[in-house]
């Protein structure tokens, strides 16, 4: 059965990394929650063409290429919070830009984008679509009509693309 995309992302931010290149529910859980403040119309989270290169025998005909590095296009827009009495939510609904706002930051990012509501926490076998260690880069102002927000981009370091949570260890 198809399912609509609506309402069904879940990105994580870890401020450490885990314990192994695949997290596990548990790290995840553990994790910032910041699905709610990353503007779904733009997010970009996935893998794009990866690098090739011509490498053909001698003796055949025509082109033959054959695949290099990956590549990845990460970069997501948050929805900037702010507390009632002012200033920046530090501690709450904006902890997730304030954890990369700094040009430079290392964090790790992961994406579930499957049947299961991004409110529902993670488990054993949920599939990661993509994630891994980023260092994100200066925030760029965007069109603000609407809501304050921040784009952000990130440079790839070591991702993983359509792994599952392993289930823990005993």
């Amino acid at each position: 059965m198809k399912v609509a995309a609506d309402g069904k992302k879940k990105f994580t931010l870890l401020l450490e990394a885990p314990a192994a290149r695949i997290p596990t529910a548990a790290e995840l859980n553990a994790g910032q929650d910041i699905s709610c403040a990353v503007l779904d119309s733009d997010a970009n989270w996935t893998n794009t063409a990866s690098d090739r290169f011509n490498e053909k025998p001698a003796c055949q005909e025509g082109n033959s290429q054959a695949l290099g590095a990956s590549n990845y296009d990460t970069a997501l827009t948050f929805l900037r919070e702010f507390l009632d009495a002012g200033g920046a939510d530090l501690t709450g609904d904006d902890l997730g830009y304030q954890s990369v706002k700094t040009k430079g930051t290392t964090v790790w990012i992961y994406l579930r984008e499957t049947d299961k509501p991004s409110r529902e926490d993670w488990a054993a076998g949920d599939e990661i679509h993509l994630g891994g260690e980023v260092v994100s880069d200066a925030p760029m102002r965007v069109n603000n009509d609407g809501n304050l927000k921040r784009r952000v981009e990130f440079l790839p370091q070591d991702m993983i693309s359509e792994e599952l949570v392993p289930v823990a260890g005993p």
